[in-house]
């Protein structure tokens, strides 16, 4: 298995509006916190005495990190530059929600060093929108990709959601249609999930709104396929689709079992088989850092087969799945001999097949991923 690199995550956890499928670790009307917040990351970034090295791609995720202003954006990733080092061909990428950025934002980011960016588009129907509780129209949403486009940067994601109880085949088409159009690099397609906690599982759980159906969903993700394929990208993980040499080198770290660091509130690393989150409040984290204390909330060190285990799993959502003889070079033999039977069990029930050294799901598999892979851990 090649060397995917060395990420850099960092979280902004802020947004005007939590979305009523969201369960990520977002906080809205701390509007208050955002100069404050900013100031603590690049405080964060700069101290970190650990293990790092230069950095073959940085995502700043969310929440909305483009509630902030571009040039508080600008000095954490000076921090990161100054701190860890970026590779002379980094990927650094920033999310965006559409109502919160123009041309003008777009350039700032540009000139900060950022050379992509992920819109939360989500869909491009009105009542798909309504229904996901998203706050923006459609047509906000394509002025938001334009302005990208128009600003110079070259490497624009679109994110999608498909399968909701509010969508039609026909919705789905026009969300596919209108960001193909747009002329974006990359696509993310993930099918909705009903997470505990969020108010999406409340209205289900009360019967409010219909749950999602995996039969649908299956038959979405389909049509993506199609509808992506004949637009020139190609499917390189199970929800991600790229234009020719623009599949997005982050994603590909994760699911490599790659090594990152994670700065900010609930942020996650993973170094040397040593995973670590930070504190999840954000006033917490600031409090933490303003006070030279660490900002750490737990950790575990997963032992050599569970490793390998992930690394398997994670792998296995890759279009091109692993190779094994890499994989054992990495690893050793014992991992993979110890799921021989699952995997020989996969294979037979279609959710697998081989190509030499090379595993990966088959087109069955990939709609039945998540069964299939956990039983890889």
């Amino acid at each position: 298995m090649a060397d995917p690199g060395f990420g850099i995550y960092v979280h902004i956890p802020f947004c005007k509006h939590r979305c009523h499928y969201c369960d990520f670790n977002t906080y809205e009307g701390q509007d208050d916190l955002h100069a404050s917040y900013a100031d603590a990351l690049v405080k964060e970034v700069r101290r970190w005495d650990g293990p790092t090295r230069s950095a073959t791609s940085v995502f700043f995720g969310g929440g909305t990190p483009t509630l902030l202003p571009s040039h508080q954006l600008g000095l954490v990733l000076q921090a990161v530059r100054d701190r860890h080092g970026l590779s002379e061909d980094a990927e650094v990428t920033a999310e965006a929600n559409p109502e919160t950025v123009d041309e003008a934002y777009f350039t700032a980011l540009l000139e900060a060093g950022f050379n992509r960016v992920s819109v939360g588009v989500q869909s491009l129907v009105p009542k798909v929108l309504v229904g996901l509780g998203r706050t923006h129209p459609p047509e906000v949403a394509l002025r938001a990709l334009d302005a990208a486009h128009r600003a110079g940067f070259d490497d624009v994601n679109a994110d999608l959601i498909y399968g909701s109880p509010w969508e039609e085949d026909e919705d789905w088409v026009r969300s596919l249609e209108g960001v193909i159009d747009s002329g974006v690099a990359h696509v993310s397609a993930y099918a909705l999930t009903v997470e505990e906690g969020t108010p999406l599982a409340t209205l289900v759980r009360s019967g409010r709104t219909p749950g999602v159906d995996p039969d649908i969903q299956a038959r979405r993700h389909d049509i993506a396929s199609q509808l992506l394929g004949a637009a020139g990208f190609a499917r390189y993980e199970i929800s991600n689709w790229s234009r020719p040499g623009r599949a997005s080198r982050h994603n590909v770290l994760y699911w490599s079992a790659g090594e990152y660091l994670g700065f900010g509130a609930g942020a996650h690393a993973h170094v040397e088989g040593e995973r670590w989150w930070s504190t999840r409040l954000p006033r917490d984290f600031i409090a933490a850092v303003q006070a030279d204390s660490s900002t750490t909330a737990g950790s575990e060190r997963l032992d050599d087969d569970a490793r390998a285990g992930e690394a398997l799993m994670l792998g296995l959502r890759l279009r091109t799945g692993v190779d094994l003889d890499g994989f054992s070079k990495r690893f050793g033999a014992s991992p993979l001999s110890k799921r021989t039977g699952t995997l020989d069990r996969l294979r037979e029930v279609g959710l697998l097949e081989l190509s030499g050294s090379r595993l990966r799901l088959s087109d069955r598999g990939t709609l039945l991923a998540n069964e299939a892979l956990c039983e890889l851990l």
